[in-house]
């Protein structure tokens, strides 16, 4: 019974893992677009992006006040390319 809760352990942070470094090779890929390509429709395309964010996050102790945010997730085409390749990587690699 262990080794199945160390399983599905491993395979969330894998899985956690997976997602952060695709969305930064994404993020890497979009900016890199945006640099290099001349614009067309097609880099129109790659860079339009749809944005979700959470608002400012504030804790407010008497000795320490903390202000987090707001968090933002940038979703386009080049992201989800990223993170596809992220997982393929990961698979073929583990």
């Amino acid at each position: 019974m262990s080794n199945l809760l160390d399983n599905r352990r491993r395979g969330s942070s894998r899985a956690v893992w997976i997602l952060i470094l695709g969305l930064f090779l994404g993020g890497l890929l979009s900016r890199l677009s945006e640099l290099f390509l001349p614009d067309s429709a097609a880099r129109d395309f790659l860079i339009t992006s749809v944005a979700a964010s959470l608002g400012p996050f504030h804790l407010d102790l008497v000795a320490v006040a903390i202000t987090l945010g707001p968090l933002v997730l940038s979703l386009n085409v080049l992201t989800l390319v990223g993170i596809a390749l992220v997982a393929t990587v990961s698979r073929s690699l583990i």
